[in-house]
């Protein structure tokens, strides 16, 4: 395989057409048998094999600089990069992220995992670079779909003042901004890029202003004469008229017109954006049929293209189901989602409810304020995001929404470790940024049948409300405790002596596994469902100090804002005689891997729990085998 032989940028320099073709299909092979082991971002990264080897031929990497967003198409990048070997450990536990991560390797500029900000990370390294009078290539590579971010628009409207080169590659994968792919946009694209067409410009526009009296006036009717004729033969306008170069639209899947016209773009002197052409989840055919549903891929029988397994309904086709369920009811319920309607469960209520759904693209802060706006007149909206996406809009959650005392609704899901994404998607903070707000309510499903129950609460609550809920496969255990929800008011699920614990959403189920393994040991745990982060119900934690010498809190969100820190501030304050122990993350970023690896090297899986109750001796414990561990 010719694959082997490449271990870094130099290695690509000498190879001709016949074998830069033969790499492009070694490389999608590759990718779509390591994605098929591990899972992974498959569609977009098959999209930008091609456009990848022409950047590292066009470039002297690492010297020069690549900021890619979102990083859902770095694939061929840190293969080509030398990381090939560490594909068997792509998202596993101490493994290779699976996105640009700025410890894993030098050609890891910037770190990325949510959208649209290449733009701006790459205009600050290029205005850094020109600062410290240092010279090479900065390139940002931007998606459509990232185009929908206002972050993008804000990195495009500062990188206009640039004096310097600073390349930004526009990969339109589903052609949203021009179908114009004809020979005369190449022919503009050849002219525009020249150096001599662009001083043309400046010395022709220099000689007319010193014709006496008649100079400004004939400039200003050779300028509109040419925008008029660029308006009708020059594809992007937009960019143009913001004082940034436009090249193409070219083919994406041309490695040599790839190359070409990035050394085009290099010689210009101020910020130029290259439109490039390519198809989402090219050279694997499910993947092209339904590149949606292959963006993201759990592992996959690749002659099939079917998940390898499906292990039972999730909490995001709960919420699917329910809230079609209660829009039939409430045609005042609208749903908002920020470009994600299959990974949040809205597709179904998109078909069913058309007029009432509404996909605001990569953007959070406008999906926000836009619920806002509909709720202050009249409209139920929820808006379904995952945790960590949600805090993008942490602004317009406090001004939009809660300082005005508007009932919108917030579905977080994957809320807690998510797993495979690591640092950038893991949904621990928003425990800690909700509480913070005035006028917020904070709630946490211990099972799948309670999530629905919440979903009726919130449809009827006049106020800002949050439900938070995990990825994957819905809890459905503790099916026999289904009281009605109280504002407020937690759950006793099992009343024992001298030691309770206190449980929050996905924590519950570790809680029931504590419990059970110390009724073993001769010990009665106390367990409560918190049900409501905020407000907590002190009510309950009265009667728990009341009866028991030591208060136990989980949640799967990191220390400082959570849960337990203020069950603790309230003990501490009205209790002092009870001992409070809190079970959350460590206030730290969490690496990709195996939720349940995670869950254990983090200490929040019952064995750790319990070993750390019997390290401080409030409980006799030894260590039980792995296979006796409780599994997420």
């Amino acid at each position: 395989m010719l694959l082997d032989d490449i271990h870094g940028p130099e290695d690509l320099k000498g190879l001709n057409d016949k074998q830069l073709n033969q790499l492009a299909s070694e490389i999608r092979q590759f990718i779509i048998d390591k994605t098929s082991e591990y899972g992974g971002h498959l569609a977009s990264n098959l999209g930008v094999v091609e456009l990848t080897i022409g950047l590292y031929r066009a470039l002297d990497l690492p010297h020069d600089k690549i900021v890619w967003d979102v990083g859902h198409q770095a694939y061929t990048h840190k293969i080509l990069s030398g990381r090939k070997d560490n594909f068997d450990g792509l998202r596993q536990y101490h493994g290779m992220s699976g996105f640009p991560k700025r410890s894993e390797s030098p050609f890891d500029c910037f770190g990325t995992g949510h959208s649209s900000t290449s733009i701006s990370a790459g205009l600050g390294i290029a205005e850094a670079r020109d600062i410290k009078g240092e010279n090479y290539t900065v390139v940002s590579v931007i998606g459509d779909g990232s185009l929908t971010g206002g972050l993008a628009y804000e990195g495009l409207n500062n990188a206009s003042r640039m004096k310097k080169n600073f390349i930004i590659v526009l990969n339109d994968n589903k052609m949203s901004i021009s179908k114009n792919v004809g020979g005369m946009s190449k022919y503009l694209t050849g002219i525009r890029a020249d150096k001599g067409y662009n001083r043309l410009k400046v010395d022709v526009g220099g000689t007319l202003l010193k014709v006496p009296l008649v100079g400004e006036t004939l400039v200003r009717y050779v300028q509109q004469a040419k925008n008029s004729l660029k308006q009708l033969v020059i594809p992007g306008m937009l960019f143009e008229d913001m004082g940034i170069t436009y090249l193409g639209p070219i083919d994406g899947h041309n490695i040599k017109e790839v190359e070409r016209t990035i050394k085009e773009a290099k010689k210009i002197d101020h910020a130029v954006l290259v439109h490039v052409i390519t198809k989402k989840g090219k050279g694997y055919k499910p993947a092209e049929k339904n590149p949606a549903r292959y963006h993201g891929v759990s592992p996959f029988d690749v002659n099939t293209g079917k998940p390898l397994s499906h292990s039972g309904k999730t909490y995001t086709e709960f919420f699917s189901d329910k809230i079609c369920e209660l829009a039939r009811d409430n045609k005042k319920i609208v749903c908002i989602t920020a470009a994600m309607p299959d990974g949040t469960g809205l597709s179904r209520f998109a078909h069913e409810f058309p007029n009432r759904f509404f996909d605001v693209g990569i953007a959070e802060q406008h999906a926000v304020t836009s619920a806002a706006g509909m709720a202050s007149n009249g409209l139920k909206p929820v808006f379904a995001v995952y945790s960590s996406f949600l805090q993008r809009a942490y602004d317009q959650i406090v001004h939009d929404v809660c300082l005005q005392k508007l009932p919108v609704v917030f579905c977080v899901d994957r809320a807690g470790l998510v797993g495979s994404d690591g640092e950038t998607h893991q949904g621990i903070f928003d425990y800690s940024f909700l509480t913070s707000i005035p006028n917020m309510t904070v709630m946490a499903p211990k099972n799948a049948a309670e999530l629905t129950m919440m979903m009726e609460f919130a449809m009827k609550y006049p106020l800002p409300i949050s439900i938070r809920y995990p990825r994957g496969v819905a809890y459905q255990g503790l099916s026999e405790f289904a009281s009605s929800i109280e504002y407020g008011r937690s759950e006793m699920l099992f009343k024992g002596e001298k030691i309770a614990l206190l449980a929050a959403g996905s924590m519950v189920s570790t809680a029931e596994h504590i419990r059970d393994k110390a009724l073993k040991k001769g010990y009665n745990l106390t367990l409560v469902n918190a049900r409501f982060i905020k407000p907590i119900d002190t009510t309950m934690i009265d009667l728990l100090c009341a009866e028991h010498e030591v208060i136990v809190t989980l949640e799967e969100n990191v220390k400082q804002g959570g849960f337990g820190i203020q069950v603790e501030a309230y003990v501490h304050e009205n209790h002092q005689e009870i001992k409070v122990i809190t079970i959350t993350l460590p206030d730290k970023y969490v690496e990709h891997g195996n939720v349940t690896k995670l869950r254990e090297g983090l200490h929040i899986d019952s064995e750790s729990v319990m070993k750390l109750l019997s390290e401080k001796g409030i409980i006799d414990f030894e260590c039980e085998s792995a296979d006796e561990r409780d599994t997420v």
